[in-house]
């Protein structure tokens, strides 16, 4: 948990001066792809809010009422973030993008100046020094995520990235590995159109990055929607863990015969397993109750997500 807090924070901290750097820059040079990348930055930044709002609701002690804990908060918080951060974000970019694409033969880009501290500063120049802070704010930010995805794909054993995105349930760690990756991207696309619209005199390039940026953006968000889906709705661990943790309950001395075995997400990196298990008719109470404290012990040293378990002898 708290290495996914630092990862939050560290997005937060790189989204929240990007978006004003860029807003600052589209102010100065009218610039589509800086406003589609200005809401974006804003997007981001509400994003890693909403993110440091579910973390900090999931710590809050089980109940009467929610006996399994507020985990869950974080994939529904994530969730409002797909739709209403990205999807609002993205559609505003793509919209002003295609604007902007209708009116970019009017336009001659990046070739105005503007005052800046005493000087007058090519409107291009001015886009270029915004979009390459970016790049490295974005950069650094990236990095902190993807060392902690890394971290994760190692404890287990996911051989990419693909398979991590399906795997994993920390997806605050996904969310903010998801958004810098295409924040990065974005900057990357804002500044190839304002590098072309600078040197061909059309601004139709950089009217073009705004609506990618918005496209990027709407994808971004249907992606993230699915990925939390899965998650509100209950999802297993995976089917592969799910047989090592099974055949560590039939592969007890004690055990006959496993009748039922279940696993469900109750939050990032918590799950529960449900076990009803038909035990040697031989067995005394008191070996049974070993028995039963032994599965569970083995259990939770066999993968560290199973934090909560239910096992129901039968003799």
């Amino acid at each position: 948990m708290a290495s996914s807090t630092g990862v939050v924070l560290a997005a937060l901290i790189a989204n929240g001066a990007i978006a004003i750097m860029k807003f600052v820059g589209f102010l100065l040079t009218g610039s589509p792809s800086m406003l589609s990348e200005t809401y974006h930055s804003i997007s981001d930044t509400g994003n890693q809010v909403f993110l440091l709002i579910g973390i900090r609701y999931s710590k809050k002690d089980s109940n009467r009422e929610h006996p399994f804990g507020y985990g869950k908060a974080q994939f529904f918080y994530a969730f409002l973030v797909s739709v209403l951060l990205f999807g609002i974000a993205g559609w505003e970019s793509l919209n002003h993008g295609i604007h902007a694409i209708q009116t970019a033969g009017h336009v001659e880009a990046g070739k105005f100046t503007v005052p800046v501290v005493g000087a007058r500063v090519e409107t291009f120049w001015l886009n270029v020094t915004v979009l390459s802070a970016a790049i490295a704010f974005e950069a650094w930010a990236l990095a902190k995520a993807n060392a902690e995805l890394q971290r994760q794909m190692t404890e287990f054993g996911w051989g990419s990235i693909r398979e991590a995105f399906d795997k994993t349930s920390d997806v605050t760690t996904l969310t903010a590995f998801t958004e810098d990756t295409i924040a990065l991207s974005g900057a990357a696309i804002a500044l190839v159109g304002v590098v072309l619209s600078r040197y061909t005199g059309n601004g139709i390039y950089d009217a073009i990055s705004a609506a990618i940026i918005g496209l990027l953006l709407m994808a971004f968000a249907l992606a993230l929607a699915w990925e939390n889906k899965r998650l509100l709705l209950g999802e297993s661990l995976p089917a592969g863990v799910e047989r090592e943790l099974q055949s560590i309950v039939t592969d007890h001395p004690a055990v006959v015969h496993v009748d039922s075995f279940r696993t469900v997400f109750f939050g990032p990196q918590n799950a529960m397993v449900a076990v009803e298990v038909s035990l040697d008719p031989d067995l005394v109470t008191e070996e049974v109750d070993d028995a039963v404290r032994e599965i569970e012990a083995e259990l939770q040293d066999a993968d560290s997500r199973v934090s909560t378990i239910y096992i129901e002898p039968r003799i």
